[in-house]
């Protein structure tokens, strides 16, 4: 297949372009490196500095003599978006080319402004692009299941059937997200339905719990070829915040009583899940959801499982609660679904403790690298007393 991936440089971006091209196939990645841009602006570095695209590239030929392209430029320009599908004329686009943070997307209404803007233009400008020169394009794109909210009823694969009344339609399922980030990816969905219903695209929705780990066969390649690795309070995730602070001999910081559950799954098990799709494109006219994720945890289980990878190392560790900064509910129902990707073919990838232990030993060369003045939340959800933090 011809591949191209929007979003190359990311932390999924990257690693996904090196697995398609170490299957042989095609791969072009694009990439204006807007979010390594924005935490550099906000001193928000990962832990472990990345070279860019060509440097990457480069390094990856020399290790698998296969070769990625590069497109430096940027999603929401329309012209640039649609001459590059026009030239490479893709059978498979993997859209994560998103502002992927909700924390970022609350600080205030210019970052809130630039996340609408880049999330909703790029999935708009892909969509026409497809329209106008590949249109039997499949085009896989990066949900969250954080566009579900924290419903009182099982969530079911994006879809929902609704008897009302001694009638019946299925519907999209109703969704409630808990930040402007998460909403920008529920109108994505809703514009992807429109498209597929009014001009017959075939795309697959993929709505992902938050993803761990560094380790896949390409990346393990060359500690240059890793994915990016966030432990901030912007554009980190919890598990990695928590090995961090594992690391660094600090406190694990649970938000709230740390009751919150949420579906997480290894990079490993994201690269394996977009592969599946792409070989098993839907029809034309069929938008496929995919409810993405390995495990159901919450936020304290997910802790202990830290606390007790931690004691392979030899390390202590403790937990600490903070007042939440998010509006989120932390005690609820979460009775998730996610039966289509395993049969598919999915094989899971568990949360072990040696697989834990093994992503701390890694943060562990880094350690003089860490910065703890990043990881305490200073991002405040809306609907409270005074002015917003400084977070700049």
């Amino acid at each position: 297949m011809r591949v191209l991936i929007l979003g190359g440089d990311g932390y999924l971006g990257w690693p996904t372009a090196m697995a398609f091209a170490n299957r042989n196939h095609e791969v072009c990645v694009v990439d204006n490196y807007l979010r390594r841009n924005l935490a550099r602006q906000m001193d928000r570095g990962p832990l472990i500095d990345a070279p860019k695209l060509d440097d990457r590239v480069d390094i990856f030929k020399a290790l698998s003599s296969h070769t990625i392209s590069v497109a430096i430029g940027d999603c929401t320009d329309s012209t640039f978006l649609s001459d590059l599908v026009r030239r490479f004329e893709p059978d498979t686009i993997v859209h994560y080319a998103e502002l992927p943070s909700a924390p970022y997307s609350m600080i205030g209404p210019a970052e809130a402004r630039l996340t609408f803007e880049n999330n909703l233009k790029s999935t708009f400008n892909v969509i026409w692009a497809i329209l106008e020169h590949v249109p039997a394009c499949h085009l896989i794109k990066l949900g969250t299941m954080g566009e579900y909210g924290t419903p009182n009823i099982d969530i079911e694969e994006g879809w929902i059937d609704v008897a009302h009344k001694g009638r019946s339609q299925r519907f999209l399922y109703p969704r409630e997200a808990g930040s402007l980030y998460h909403t920008t990816k529920i109108l994505d969905t809703d514009l992807l339905w429109f498209y597929v219903r009014a001009y017959g695209l075939r795309v697959t929705d993929l709505m992902q719990g938050p993803v761990y780990g560094l380790s896949t066969a390409e990346a393990d390649l060359d500690s240059r070829l890793s994915p990016n690795f966030h432990y901030d309070d912007v554009f980190g995730t919890v598990v990695n915040r928590f090995l961090v602070q594992a690391a660094a001999g600090i406190p694990l910081t649970v938000y709230g009583a740390g009751n919150q559950i949420r579906g997480f799954l290894n990079i490993k098990d994201t690269i394996q899940c977009i592969e599946l799709a792409a070989a098993t494109p839907p029809a034309a006219g069929e938008l496929r959801i995919l409810n993405q994720f390995t495990e159901l945890f919450s936020v304290n289980q997910l802790a202990a499982k830290v606390q007790q990878a931690a004691r392979l190392t030899g390390l202590a560790v403790t937990m600490q609660h903070l007042p939440n900064p998010r509006l989120e509910l932390e005690q609820h129902y979460y009775n998730a679904k996610n039966t289509g990707l395993i049969e598919l073919g999915m094989e899971p990838n568990l949360m072990t403790e040696a697989v834990l232990a093994e992503m701390l030993q890694t943060v562990l060369r880094y350690r003089n690298c860490i910065d703890t003045a990043k990881i305490m939340p200073r991002v405040r959800w809306g609907r409270r007393q005074g002015p917003p933090p400084d977070v700049a």
